[in-house]
């Protein structure tokens, strides 16, 4: 990562947001999405979970945090705010919360991991043509996705739901609140599974499908056309924002691309955060067949993102810390993984503790472990853990390739792997393909940051500032060989256990059922 000191850095200079799942930052960069020393803020939250399934978040907190970032960051800059001259905003996507004819918040916000509408999208794919939505929309009919939340919502909360005047993210949300208007960008649109791609319209027939006019859901933009003149009391809060253009809410996977240096199909983002992805930059992608198992998403009206999620990843490692009781430090921990050979545990484990998305999309699939033994440790069980997730992302990476160049180059991203050269190494060897670690601490702000600037002009292409780069681990063709014989017992559980001919009630029951001895 580049950092300048302030003395350092010249105008012009950009801020830029970045809301994920568990912290929201404020950081300025400069016109070559370098750092600015000292000008950066976070503040930590949590979303909310529920025994069936719930994955929440209060909009109310939410934006507090982004006001309380901005606060610090502008207060650190001093004079030199007067320098700012946009706003960028990358964001969590396929969330939504509903709001009342005041405005006001009427629901939480629901994200991407809760799984209670699982019925929605199983009814969703029984009364519709489920392969026709996802070439339409780039999105699979699932639960991760609005079409299935809001048919939820419409069955279980059919009072609050006449209530709603207008369903839209959180970040449509904030700038509700600062501008008096709200427009969703057509990379946030396009996380929705609303968005119909060959229009970049919402999708007439799934909105009648879930009972939504279109007037609910926000006009939609695109970054040439940015918000500007905030209101009255945000004007008076932040005088050095208050013209300057603010930049639609962008999706936090498009911009952890820009920002990483995954411009084109020669590069590949694999991120491993809480939750984790795999994703290539396209051209525009409205004739384009879109892949079994993959989504296909927007950048902005020329670019487009191809790739799959899952919502395991740094998740399911803390998760297995602490139900395991795994106490020793980051390091310690590392090296005692690291001891053990490569799938030396005889364990096959299935990580869908919030059920799966890429690349079956079941909702009904559960995490399994099959394999267990009197012998077995908990720092095996945490090892298999980390191989199966890095598995996933061998069979993704194999729908990938064939819209890749033989050489393309797989550049990391995200705290978990940062933090893990023992799992990154794992994925290389999984890959098959050198992994490069991000030098991009922040990529998904630094990208928010970059599309401002290309978006007034003041970058004419991204590629002219360069994402810095880390160490590479090169991988083990022994080791490969061992994980690609595991990779084939983790499939032939999957399909043992969610296969085809497998009705969804007999998957769940499968599923809870599969921690076996």
């Amino acid at each position: 990562m580049m950092t300048r000191s302030v003395a350092a850095t010249r105008s012009p200079l950009v801020l830029a947001l970045d809301l994920g799942t568990s912290a929201v930052r404020a950081i300025v960069y400069d016109r070559w999405g370098r750092t600015v020393e000292g000008l950066a803020s976070q503040v930590d939250y949590s979303l909310h979970t529920t025994a069936d399934g719930g994955v929440e978040a209060d909009p109310t907190a939410m934006v507090a945090a982004l006001e309380t970032v901005l606060d610090a960051v502008l207060a650190r800059a001093g004079s030199r705010a007067d320098q700012l001259v946009a706003v960028g905003f990358s964001m969590l996507v396929s969330n939504v919360l509903g709001i009342g004819a005041g405005g006001q918040p009427l629901t939480p916000v629901y994200t991407y991991a809760d799984t209670r509408s699982a019925p929605a999208a199983a009814a969703l794919r029984s009364r519709l043509n489920a392969h026709a939505v996802h070439q339409r929309t780039g999105a699979p009919l699932h639960a991760s996705y609005l079409p299935a939340r809001l048919l939820w919502l419409q069955q279980s909360e059919p009072e609050q739901f006449r209530r709603v005047v207008r369903w839209l993210s959180v970040g449509e949300y904030f700038y509700l609140q600062l501008f008096g208007e709200a427009r969703a960008s057509l990379s946030v649109a396009s996380w929705t599974g609303l968005l119909n791609r060959q229009t970049l319209d919402w999708d007439h027939e799934l909105l009648a499908a879930v009972g939504v006019s279109p007037t609910a859901l926000s006009p939609l933009g695109d970054l040439h056309a940015p918000a500007r003149g905030l209101r009255p009391a945000p004007a008076a809060r932040w005088p050095a924002l208050a013209r300057v253009p603010w930049l639609l809410p962008v999706a936090d996977g498009a911009c952890n691309n820009i920002g990483a240096g995954c411009l084109s199909p020669a590069r590949v983002a694999l991120m491993i955060g809480t939750s984790g992805a795999m994703r290539v930059v396209l051209p525009d992608d409205s004739s384009m067949r879109v892949p079994a198992g993959l989504w296909l998403y927007r950048v902005d009206r020329r670019r487009a993102l191809l790739g799959g999620a899952t919502s395991e990843g740094g998740s399911l490692y803390a998760w297995l810390r602490a139900t395991l009781r795994l106490n020793a430090d980051d390091s310690a921990l590392e090296s005692a993984l690291a001891a053990l050979p490569p799938d030396s545990h005889g364990l096959t484990v299935l990580p869908f503790l919030a059920g799966e998305r890429s690349q079956g999309w079941n909702d009904a699939a559960r995490a399994a472990i099959v394999g267990l033994s009197l012998d077995t440790t908990p720092k095996a069980i945490t090892r298999a853990g980390l191989e199966a997730v890095a598995y996933r992302f061998g069979l993704l990476f194999e729908r990938l390739r064939p819209h890749l160049p033989p050489d393309a180059t797989i550049i990391a991203s995200g705290g978990a792997l940062q933090h893990s050269p023992l799992w990154t190494q794992m994925f290389a060897d999984v890959l098959a393909r050198p992994v490069v670690l991000s030098g991009e601490p922040e990529a998904s702000s630094r990208g928010a940051a970059l599309l401002a600037l290309e978006a007034l002009s003041l970058l004419e292409e991204l590629q002219m500032a360069p994402a810095a780069l880390g160490r590479a681990f090169e991988p083990d063709p022994e080791r490969h060989e061992i994980y690609v014989a595991a990779m084939g017992r983790q499939q032939a559980l999957y399909q043992a256990l969610f296969g085809p001919g497998r009705a969804e009630g007999e998957q769940s029951r499968s599923a809870n059922e599969a921690f076996c001895f």
